[in-house]
């Protein structure tokens, strides 16, 4: 039987092997676009500030940065600024050197011109290498985070979400700023220690200079100090800051900003640091600094700001960056604190040799009662700081008084130290007897024609003496004040300086302008020579004996009219013995006084300050010159010509160099003898009663200057005239400063004579023949005669 045949098995299939790539290419696809919208979303809620407050746009477009106020010399360069925590003054892009902004990039951001705010490529280096290879700030996220973040904690999450706030304000940035304006906003905005706020206080900080003016290697080292000016300060680790600006230049060579042997020569010098503090207490000007200070907070009282929205309408002169410009001369101002300070520190030496205590029981006061000394340092006591802050912290009398006779450690000023201080244990009472031994000074010196003051010193040092002579302080103005008598005489009853008077004792009866008692003035030597002499005699001697007889004449009002006129504020009695000059008067006002004089007769206001703009430029004070005519030309004529008079032949000689060499025992106080001036100059000396106050009152057709040296206290005085009197104590310094003044041409002082008015009527050469009224009459008809 056949069989059937058999079926054969189909071969099995090999089973297909899956595609795994698939879900991976899902997954990375899924993870790619969750990381993208994840940073979206971050740095989304970063601008929604989720993580905290963002800068609007408005603040974005107008940072809100403190300015210090900038004042300027007359010359246009930088007096000082006032700030409060931010020394800060902006510069412009144009004013920034081009090897600073390439060391700034070289150093921080060498793809700055080439990104939008953020460096993908460093972003990428710092995340793969950890911040090993260097950071990924760029500098616009440096100046964000400089602008607009607050410090962020250690917490790791909160620092991340400050960087996402850097990265997204970074952005707006690069919006709304040019990269040279960030480039400009960064370095006016950063500190770099040592109250530098900005490149341009650090410039001047550090090396003195502009920063216009910075060499390569001194903007290596700021641009170092960017990373961490605490740590790399010049001042502070010298060493670490040299070497961090050797990278720098290394830097810039790397990236051919200079060339490897520029780089090696550079490196090679030593970090030469110009180191200039800038504080409201050092430095030239610091007593005009303090009036100025006193004159702006007045201003702006008187001018609000413009109101913008959500503004403060008034002025800030600490925070809104205002322009001050003065009439102050930074040469001339250097000149008259260098004779202060020469002048003063060997009349004070002069004067501690007098007052020991054994040649004088009361020193430092002269001619006191135990009881009149108490009542000097209890009244000093009491408007002391140290009362007054007691006081305020609700201290009892008895133990506020209980304190100034506690030893304390202070530092004081001393003459003999080159820094003018030294540190001691002494009670707090016994530092105000110590204070009261120093003899002060004030001294101002301006231009009559334009009444713009050149120099102003209020002291020996602001530190210590914070009281200012030139306007605070009021003192009796001795003879200074009979050129205001002499001027109302020849005003009112047309004299001449050379009419004559009788020098013999003279009494004024006490009821001819109501005085309590006759007044009867003697000479300072209280001898009358009974001769007759000239005005010009007589003024150039501070006769007193002729100075009454002219107030009597002329009447005490209009003195007292005259002195008014000449911008004397204080109100001055109507009475005789003003004629010596018993009411007392600053220095400001005298030397405004006499700028009449030397400007033919009219007053012009003493002016400080020219002009006054905000931070853009735009004008908001503009001096407007204060002039009157106070007397005719040929008085002041006259004036003038008897006030030469002092100096040739009177008080005021030792000015020339025709006089004998000064007596050996005045070579210790008269600094810099011999003066030899040949030029024409008038002036006065001025000494007050028992030599309290010395002046003098100089004066050259440009420039008129007064000086006044005295104690603390009228009973801080010399013993004698021969070192109490005004030519002694004042004149010096007058003289060293006006020599020091005429070595230097540039400032153009004169040494012309002053200007004769064409129709001089007032005789002033007494050795020619006075012509009369009748001859002068018959001379002009004669000449009426004849044709020309």
């Amino acid at each position: 039987m056949a069989t059937a045949p058999t079926k054969k098995k189909a071969p099995r299939k090999k089973p297909q092997k899956k595609n795994n790539f698939k879900p991976i290419i899902k997954w990375f696809w899924i993870l790619f676009f969750s990381g993208v919208f994840s940073a979206f979303l971050f740095f989304q809620l970063a601008a929604w500030e989720v993580f905290g407050p963002m800068p609007t746009f408005e603040h974005i477009e107008h940072p809100q940065t403190n300015l210090a106020s900038e004042v300027f010399y007359a010359d246009g360069s930088t007096m000082n600024k006032f700030y409060l925590d931010d020394n800060r003054t902006p510069v412009n892009f144009e004013d920034l050197p081009q090897n600073l902004i390439d060391a700034l990039i070289a150093s921080e951001d060498i793809r700055y011109f080439d990104h939008s705010g953020i460096d993908a490529r460093g972003t990428l280096r710092a995340f793969v290498f950890l911040g090993g290879r260097g950071g990924a700030s760029t500098i616009t996220q440096q100046l964000a985070k400089l602008l607009f973040t607050e410090r962020a904690s250690r917490n790791k999450l909160d620092r991340i979400a400050q960087k996402a706030k850097e990265w997204v304000i970074a952005t707006r940035l690069e919006r709304n700023y040019t990269k040279e304006e960030i480039i400009k906003m960064y370095l006016n905005q950063y500190d770099f220690g040592n109250n530098a706020d900005g490149i341009r206080s650090a410039a001047r900080i550090y090396f003195g200079k502009e920063p216009k003016d910075l060499k390569v290697e001194e903007s290596a080292v700021l641009v170092g100090m960017l990373q961490n000016s605490s740590y790399f300060n010049p001042i502070r680790r010298p060493e670490k800051t040299e070497n961090k600006r050797n990278i720098v230049l290394g830097q810039m060579a790397k990236f051919e900003y200079i060339t490897e042997q520029e780089k090696d020569s550079l490196q090679a010098l030593k970090m030469d640091i110009n180191y200039h503090p800038e504080s409201h207490r050092d430095g030239l000007a610091t007593y005009f600094r303090m009036y100025l200070q006193r004159f702006m907070n007045g201003w702006i009282k008187k001018n609000p700001r413009p109101a913008l929205e959500g503004d403060r309408d008034k002025w800030n002169l600490y925070l809104d960056g205002l322009k001050i410009y003065t009439t102050i001369d930074p040469k001339m101002q250097a000149n008259a604190e260098a004779a202060v300070q020469a002048h003063m520190k060997r009349l004070q030496a002069e004067f501690f040799v007098q007052n020991t205590k054994k040649r004088n029981p009361t020193a430092p006061f002269l001619d006191l009662e135990k009881e009149e000394i108490n009542t000097i340092l209890e009244r000093a006591m009491k408007v002391s700081d140290r009362w007054r802050v007691m006081k305020n912290q609700g201290k009892s009398e008895k133990v506020i008084r209980a304190s100034f006779t506690e030893p304390t450690e202070m530092t004081v000023f001393d003459w003999n130290s080159d820094t003018q201080e030294k540190d001691t244990v002494m009670t707090p009472l016994d530092s105000i007897r110590y204070y009261k031994y120093f003899l002060r000074t004030g001294m101002m010196s301006m231009e009559p024609q334009t009444g713009h003051v050149k120099a102003w010193v209020g002291g020996v040092n602001y530190k210590h003496f914070q009281y200012d002579n030139v306007i605070q302080g009021a003192r009796q103005a001795g003879s200074t004040f009979k050129p205001l008598v002499y001027a109302a005489a020849i005003d009112q009853l047309r004299l001449s300086p050379c009419d004559t008077r009788i020098d013999n004792q003279y009494c004024i009866e006490k009821e001819k302008y109501g005085n309590p008692e006759s007044w009867c003035p003697k000479n300072s030597d209280g001898k009358y020579s009974g001769e007759l002499m000239t005005l010009k005699n007589a003024l150039a001697n501070s006769v007193n004996t002729v100075t009454a007889q002219l107030i009597d004449e002329v009447g005490p009002a209009p003195v007292a009219q005259m002195a008014k006129n000449l911008g004397i504020t204080r109100e001055i009695p109507e009475v005789p013995s003003i004629a010596l000059g018993t009411p007392d008067m600053n220095v400001y006002e005298m030397v405004g006084a006499y700028g009449a004089f030397a400007n033919q007769g009219v007053y012009v206001k003493p002016v400080m300050v020219t002009r006054i703009e905000d931070k853009n430029g735009t004008v908001l004070y503009e001096y407007v010159p204060e002039t009157r005519d106070v007397m005719s030309k040929e008085v002041a004529y006259a004036m003038v010509n008897l006030m030469e008079g002092v100096t040739r032949g009177g008080s005021g000689t030792r000015l020339r160099t025709n006089v004998a060499k000064p007596p050996v025992e005045y070579k210790e106080i008269i600094t810099g003898y011999p003066y030899q001036f040949k030029n024409p100059i008038a002036g006065k000396t001025g000494t007050t009663q028992n030599q309290s106050d010395g002046w003098f009152m100089g004066m050259v057709p440009n420039l008129v200057t007064g000086v006044w040296v005295g104690g603390d206290d009228r009973a801080v005085r010399f013993r004698s005239i021969r070192y109490g009197q005004g030519a002694s104590m004042a004149l010096p310094i007058w003289a060293m400063y006006m020599k020091a003044n005429y070595e230097d041409p540039d400032l153009g002082i004169s040494q012309e004579a002053f200007e004769e008015p064409e129709d001089q009527s007032i005789r002033v050469d007494c050795n020619k023949p006075e012509v009369s009224e009748e001859e002068q009459i018959d001379t002009d008809d004669d000449l009426e005669e004849i044709e020309f």
